[in-house]
C-alpha cells in the first residue's frame, strides 16, 4: 500500500506540469481540469498516508512484484481522470486505455493528434516518461536481485556491479534497494532527457515537440505530438540526435556503469549493442541491395541523393523498432520505394519482437536472450561437425549462465504462447488474423506504432471494439512485466523471499 500511495502522489504532482502549460497557453479549461485533479489526488494521497502510517510494510521482494502489478493496473485509473475531462467527448475506458498505453511505454493512441490540446500531448508523453523510469528503477532494484527480466540468462548478477555492489544490494531490503536505485538513476535519467531536449531545440524542433521526443526517446514510448518526426522541423539532424540516444535502450552499460575511461571499451564489447547493430546494418543492406536484385527495371529514384535517403530511412527505422520505440524516419518512404517493398511490415514485426536491452526501457524478447539462443545454436552446429569438441571459454561465453540458453528458450516459448493467447482473444473479439498478429506483437513488445506500419493497411486503435481494447490493455501490462515475472509469483520459492 505505501508504494501505491507514493505512486499516486507522484502522479498528482505530475499533473501540475500540463496544468501550468495550459495556463501559459491560455487554455484555461484544460488547465483547471489538470489543476483540480492534482489537488484532489494530493489530498487523497495525504489521507491515505495518514490512514496507513501505522501499517507495518512487508519488505519481501514478492510484495514489490505484487505492488508493481497493482501499479500498472490501478495507477492508470488515476492518470485517466484529467485526460477524460480534458478530451471531454470520450469514455473513461478510452482514457484508461490511453494511460495504460503510456505508462507501459507502448505509445498506442486512440485519439487523432488534432483532437488533443498541446497540454494533453505533454501529459501523454510525461506519463510515458515516468513509466520508462519506473522500468529502470524496478529492473535494477527488484528484478535483478531475483534474476528476472533478462537477468536470469546472464551470470553478471553474480559478479558485476549494477548501480552498487551486488552483495550490498542483496543484503538490503527491497524497499531500501528501490530508494537507493531511484536516487542513483533519477539524475541520469533526467539529465539525459534534458540534454536531448536542448539538442533537439537547437536542431530546430519546437519546444513541445522537442520535449515530447526527448521523453519518448528515453522511455521508448514512441509518443509524438502531431503527425510524426517530420513535424516541427529538424530533419536529419534531429533524427541523428535521437538515433544516438537509442543506445540507452540497447544496453544498460550505457548508463549503469557511470562515466569512466573504460566505458567506451565496455560498449564496444557489449553483446547486446553488437547484436543490435549487426541486425540493423544487415537488414538495411538487404533492403538497399534489393533495389538491384528485384527492381532493376525501376529507373525513378536512382540518384545518389535518393540512395542515401533510402539508407538513412531504413537504418533509423530499423534501429527504432529494435528499441521498441517505433519512430519512423521521414525517409522511410524513400527506403520502401527504393527496395520495392510497399509494405515491409513483417520486417518491423520481427525487429520489435527481438526487442532492446535487459534492464532498459525497451520491451520485446530482449537482445541478451536472443544472443544466448544464437550462441547455443552455433555451438550445436559446431558439435554436428566436431562431436568431441570442447566449447571455448572466452569472455563472451563466461557471461552466459550454464542454463542461460535453456531459460531463454523457455521465455521465448512463453512469449509465443502469450502472443497466441492474445491473438485468439482478439479473434474472438472480431479482429482479423493479420491485424490480430500485428496488434498482439505491438502490445506484448510495447511498440504501439507498429499497428500503423506493421500491417498491409494502418490499423486504427479507435476502430477496435471495447473488448479488443481491454484485451490489448491487459497484453500491454503482461508485455511490460513479462510473463516470466508473473509466473514467478506462483513459485513457492519466491513466496518465501
Amino acid at each position: 500500500m505505501p508504494l501505491l500511495v507514493a505512486f499516486t502522489g507522484i502522479a498528482a504532482l505530475a499533473m501540475l506540469v500540463p496544468a501550468a502549460m495550459a495556463m501559459a497557453t491560455e487554455d484555461f479549461e484544460t488547465g483547471r481540469t489538470f489543476l483540480y485533479s492534482a489537488l484532489f489526488f494530493l489530498v487523497l494521497t495525504l489521507l491515505m498516508g495518514f490512514a496507513t502510517q501505522g501499517v507495518r510494510p512487508v519488505t519481501s521482494s514478492r510484495t514489490h512484484l505484487l505492488w508493481l502489478i497493482a501499479a500498472y493496473v490501478f495507477l492508470p485509473v488515476v492518470l485517466a481522470v484529467p485526460l477524460n475531462d480534458a478530451v471531454r467527448n470520450t469514455t473513461f475506458f478510452n482514457a484508461y486505455f490511453e494511460m495504460v498505453s503510456s505508462l507501459t511505454t507502448t505509445g498506442a493512441t486512440l485519439f487523432d493528434p488534432a483532437r488533443l490540446a498541446p497540454s494533453v500531448h505533454l501529459w501523454r508523453a510525461l506519463v510515458g516518461w515516468f513509466g520508462g523510469f519506473l522500468v529502470w528503477a524496478t529492473a535494477a532494484a527488484v528484478l535483478a536481485p531475483l534474476s528476472l527480466g533478462g537477468f536470469e540468462v546472464t551470470a553478471e548478477t553474480q559478479s558485476e556491479n549494477f548501480v552498487s555492489s551486488a552483495a550490498q544490494m542483496r543484503a538490503a531490503s527491497p524497499g531500501h534497494r528501490l530508494r537507493r536505485t531511484i536516487r542513483l538513476l533519477a539524475p541520469i535519467y533526467v539529465g539525459l532527457t534534458g540534454v536531448l531536449w536542448l539538442l533537439l531545440v537547437l536542431a530546430g524542433k519546437g519546444d513541445l515537440t522537442a520535449i515530447s521526443l526527448a521523453m519518448s526517446t528515453m522511455a521508448t514510448s514512441g509518443i509524438v505530438p502531431g503527425g510524426g518526426l517530420s513535424e516541427g522541423g529538424g530533419g536529419v539532424l534531429a533524427e541523428a540526435l535521437i538515433l544516438f540516444f537509442f543506445v540507452f535502450a540497447i544496453t544498460r552499460h550505457s548508463f549503469s556503469d557511470g562515466l569512466s575511461l573504460g566505458m567506451a571499451r565496455t560498449l564496444i564489447h557489449d553483446r547486446e549493442l553488437r547484436l543490435a547493430l549487426y541486425v540493423t546494418v544487415t537488414l538495411t543492406a538487404l533492403l538497399f541491395l534489393r533495389h538491384w536484385v528485384a527492381t532493376m527495371e525501376v529507373t525513378a529514384g536512382g540518384s545518389g541523393g535518393h540512395a542515401l535517403a533510402a539508407l538513412w530511412g531504413g537504418f533509423f527505422t530499423a534501429l527504432s523498432f529494435v528499441t521498441t520505440t517505433g519512430f519512423v524516419s521521414e525517409y522511410w518512404g524513400a527506403s520502401r520505394s527504393w527496395s520495392g517493398l510497399p509494405t515491409p511490415g513483417l520486417v518491423l514485426v520481427g525487429l520489435a519482437m527481438m526487442g532492446g536491452g535487459v534492464a532498459t526501457t525497451a520491451g520485446g524478447i530482449k537482445l541478451l536472450r536472443v544472443y544466448a539462443l544464437y550462441k547455443h545454436g552455433t555451438r550445436e552446429l559446431g558439435k554436428l561437425v566436431h562431436p568431441n569438441s570442447v566449447a571455448p571459454g572466452g569472455h563472451l561465453g563466461r557471461r552466459i549462465r550454464r542454463q542461460g540458453a535453456y531459460i531463454a528458450w523457455v521465455f521465448f516459448m512463453l512469449f509465443v504462447l502469450s502472443m497466441a493467447a492474445t491473438m485468439l482473444a482478439l479473434s474472438i473479439a472480431g479482429v482479423g488474423f493479420e491485424n490480430a498478429l500485428v496488434l498482439a506483437v505491438a502490445a506484448l513488445t510495447t511498440t504501439g506504432p507498429l499497428a500503423a506500419h506493421g500491417a498491409e493497411a494502418p490499423i486504427v486503435y479507435a476502430s477496435l471494439t471495447p473488448a479488443a481494447k481491454g484485451i490489448l490493455a491487459a497484453a500491454m501490462i503482461v508485455g511490460r512485466l513479462e510473463s516470466l515475472v508473473l509466473i514467478a509469483l506462483f513459485s513457492p520459492s519466491y513466496w518465501r523471499l
